[in-house]
C-alpha cells in the first residue's frame, strides 16, 4: 500500500531505539523526512545513520531532551514545517505504589505527558495553516489495565487518551487528526533489557521469562507472546498517512488481544 508520505516531515520524539526507532525507519521507508530524536549526540548520529542506511530516506537528527521545553522549542524552531508528530518519549519503571514518592509521579507526568503536550502545542499553528497534520500518542494497553507494579506509569498513559481525544475535538472540522495507539506488552530496548536481567537472576531463558509473563501478568494476550517494535510502527504510519483521514480521536490497539473487550 503506497502511504502518501513522501514530503511530509515527522518528528518522532524518543527515537534511537525500540519501537521510537521502529516508527522513525517505517516512516522514512515510506517516503518521509524523518527527524530522530535522542539525548545523546552519539545515540542520535547512530540511529540516523541506520536508518539512512536501510532507507535511503532523508533523516535528520535532534539531540535533545524532549521533555524539557527548551529542547521542544528549538527543535520546531530548527525544523519548521513537522507535519507529522509521534510523541513516543516516555519511561517506565516497576515499583510497589506505596515506594513512589511524589518526586516520582511528578516526572513520570512531566516526560510521558507533559513533552507530547509542549510538542503539540508547538506544531499545532503551522498544522493549522497547512490545514493538514497528524499527531499521534504512543500510549499503552497499560492506559486501561493499569499494571499494579507500575501504577505512576499507567497513570500517564491514560492521561495521553484524554488529551489526545481532548486535542482531536479542538481540532474538529480540519485537516488534522490526533489519535493514540496503544502497544501491548513489546520486545523494546527497555522491555528485553529486564527480561534479560530477570532471566539470568532466576537462570531461565529469555523465553522460559516470557512463556511465564504471559501465563501469571499478562494471561489475557491471545498471541501470548511481546509484540515487536514494528508491528507497533505499521500501525502507526498508517495512521501518520493522508489515508487515515477518517481515523481522529481514537485509541488505536497494538496490544496482541491484551485488553478483553470488543471496543
Amino acid at each position: 500500500m503506497e502511504l502518501q508520505l513522501n514530503g511530509k516531515l515527522a518528528l518522532v520524539s524518543g527515537s534511537t531505539a525500540g519501537i521510537g526507532y521502529a516508527i522513525a525507519e517505517t516512516l522514512a521507508r515510506e517516503g518521509a523526512s524523518v527527524i530522530v530524536n535522542g539525548r545523546t549526540q552519539e545515540g542520535v548520529d547512530e540511529a540516523v545513520a541506520r536508518i539512512r542506511a536501510e532507507t535511503h530516506g532523508a533523516v535528520h537528527g535532534f539531540a535533545g531532551d524532549l521533555s524539557k521545553a527548551d529542547a521542544a522549542e528549538d527543535v520546531v524552531r530548527r525544523y519548521p514545517g513537522i507535519g507529522i508528530l509521534v510523541n513516543n518519549l516516555g519511561i517506565f519503571e516497576p515499583k510497589a505504589f506505596e515506594d513512589i514518592p511524589d518526586e516520582d509521579w511528578l516526572r513520570f507526568f512531566d516526560v510521558n505527558v507533559l513533552s507530547g503536550v509542549r510538542l503539540a502545542r508547538l506544531v499545532l499553528p503551522e498544522m493549522r495553516r497547512a490545514n493538514w497534520g497528524r499527531i499521534i500518542f504512543i500510549s499503552s494497553e497499560s492506559a486501561v489495565q493499569i499494571p499494579s507494579e507500575m501504577v505512576h506509569y499507567g497513570m500517564t498513559k491514560t492521561a495521553q487518551l484524554a488529551v489526545s481525544r481532548g486535542l482531536a475535538e479542538s481540532v474538529a472540522g480540519t485537516g488534522i487528526t490526533v489519535n493514540s495507539v496503544l502497544p501491548g506488552p513489546t520486545k523494546s530496548r527497555g522491555v528485553r533489557d529486564f527480561v534479560e536481567d530477570m532471566a539470568r537472576a532466576n537462570d531461565k531463558t529469555f523465553e522460559q521469562v516470557e512463556a511465564e509473563f504471559f501465563t501469571h501478568v499478562r494471561p489475557t494476550s491471545l498471541i501470548k507472546r511481546f509484540g515487536t517494535p514494528q508491528e507497533v510502527a505499521s500501525m502507526v504510519a498508517y495512521v501518520a498517512s493522508p489515508l487515515a483521514s477518517a481515523t481522529t480521536g481514537a485509541a488505536l490497539r497494538v496490544d496482541g488481544g491484551v485488553v478483553k473487550s470488543a471496543f
